[in-house]
């Protein structure tokens, strides 16, 4: 029983706790929906009023400009490396940062002392190779004329040898004379053998001969080139950049004393996104010579220079993204390589886009309209471009209509403005309007009701324009050129 009691007494207390809890949720309830209708009257009934600024909506044509960063560098800089190390004798007057050289000037000359021993040293060589050319010549010569006689006299002493050989067999001669014979002609053979081994002999010097006179030909080319070398000119007209000899001062083989800049052969080099990239292809994926405008903003100066995209680079580049573009400077006015610079980008034209501020337009792409009667309704557009503070929309059916410039998280649909006109400024012309007769007004709101492809918020008020007892002649002629009446 004492279990009973106390489960009974539980029960008592949880359906207590619960009803109180219920009737607390009433009781807020109740003085939330209370506030709201306070709030809704407005203490005395009267409708707020929201002033805003407004943009029309004017469809036409748009020339998008792309806006990016990039560097200007010269389209020929050269480094300075002297072939030859030495110490420099000679420096010209303007071989100094920002010095102005012209094509062939000469820049500096080293010391060719040796270079000049060791052009010395290679004539000499030159001059004992083509001795030894001109003896082995001879020396062929010789053995030419050598196995020449020697086969004339082989040719003799076999002869000799046949005559031998017919007098036995007449019974005219002896063994002993054939014999003798026999060994004179196999002598003059093995004369003839030795005169082709010393022609062969003398055949391998000649080559000899003549591959030393190339090697030192060549050797020859290299000290007149190193002499040559002592002296370094400009390949160009320029202005020299990060100089960093001195007179009497040595360098070495290679090393790099100064940059030759090229500063009317300026170009701007600029990276893109790939998504922007495809915006400035052609039909055929070929990249447009794209109209450019190059800006480089001194503390509230500016330098402008324009040109023409020429090129993209062939490779994307390790751990980088979009493209790396070129355009060539058609003036460089001041421009330096090196100034980092705003590269503006025309695009190509685009047809029914509106431009409107940034401002106007919401994160899910909808704009605030604002109807005759003063009120808002909210509508999707199509974002086409972003132009800095600005973006160009596209949509068919806001032609002709007024769009809140500045959101906030105040307006709304259903709520009412007023529209703030520039001091001074005019109200403007109401709309042209035009009465319907019956029948004409009925094949329009049957139009509008069968379309389904039109936004709900579109169809309702196309359609309470429709019963106004004047309608504006621009929805009636819009609507009538889709009807195609």
């Amino acid at each position: 029983m004492r279990f009973l009691r106390k489960s009974l007494m539980g029960l008592f207390l949880l359906a207590a706790t619960l009803a109180l809890f219920t009737y607390a949720i009433m009781m807020v309830r109740g003085a939330i929906e209370n506030k709201g209708d306070d709030q809704r009257r407005g203490g005395g009934g009267r409708e707020r009023i929201f002033a805003v600024n407004a943009v029309p909506f004017e469809p036409g044509q748009q020339v998008p400009v792309l806006q990016v960063f990039g560097e200007v560098q010269s389209k020929r800089s050269l480094d300075i490396r002297p072939a030859i190390g030495g110490t420099v004798i000679e420096l010209h007057p303007n071989f100094k940062n920002g010095g102005a050289v012209l094509e062939s000037d000469v820049l500096l000359r080293i010391d060719p002392s040796n270079a000049q021993t060791a052009l010395a040293l290679v004539q000499a060589d030159m001059a004992d190779a083509e001795a030894d050319l001109r003896e082995a010549v001879r020396a062929l010569e010789l053995a030419k004329d050598e196995i020449s006689a020697a086969q004339e006299q082989a040719v003799l002493r076999q002869k000799a040898l046949v005559r031998q050989q017919d007098l036995v067999t007449r019974g005219v001669g002896t063994a002993a004379s054939v014999e003798a014979a026999e060994l004179a002609a196999s002598t003059a053979r093995q004369s003839v053998l030795a005169r082709r081994q010393a022609l062969q002999a003398a055949e391998a010097r000649l080559d000899q001969a003549r591959a030393r006179v190339m090697r030192v030909e060549i050797s020859l080319a290299e000290a007149e080139r190193n002499l040559r070398d002592t002296v370094v000119r400009a390949a160009f007209s320029g202005l020299l950049a990060n100089v960093t000899v001195l007179q009497g001062g040595t360098v070495t083989n290679n090393e790099k004393i100064g940059q030759l800049v090229d500063p009317l052969a300026l170009e701007v080099a600029f990276r893109v996104s790939t998504s922007q990239h495809r915006r400035l292809l052609d039909d055929v994926g070929k990249l447009r010579a794209a109209e450019v405008s190059v800006t480089l903003d001194l503390l509230g100066a500016e330098m402008r220079s324009s040109g023409q995209i020429t090129r993209e680079a062939a490779v994307v580049g390790e751990g980088l993204t979009g493209r790396l573009l070129f355009a060539s400077l058609a003036t460089s006015k001041g421009l330096r390589p090196g100034d980092f610079v705003t590269v503006n980008i025309t695009e190509p034209a685009l047809n029914w886009v509106a431009r409107l501020p940034a401002t106007a337009v919401s994160g899910n792409n909808q704009v605030l309209v604002i109807g005759e009667d003063e009120r808002l309704s909210e509508t999707d557009i199509l974002l086409v471009r972003r132009q800095g503070d600005d973006v160009l929309v596209r949509s068919r059916e806001l032609s002709g209509t007024q769009i809140v410039a500045e959101r906030s998280p105040l307006l709304g649909a259903g709520i009412k403005v007023r529209v703030l006109r520039a001091e001074g400024e005019a109200p403007p012309a109401g709309p042209e309007t035009i009465a319907l007769d019956p029948e004409r007004r009925a094949k329009l709101i049957a139009f509008v009701e069968a379309n389904k492809r039109m936004p709900k918020q579109v169809k309702a008020r196309l359609l309470a324009q429709l019963q106004e007892p004047a309608v504006r002649k621009e929805v009636v002629e819009r609507l009538e050129g889709r009807m195609g009446g």
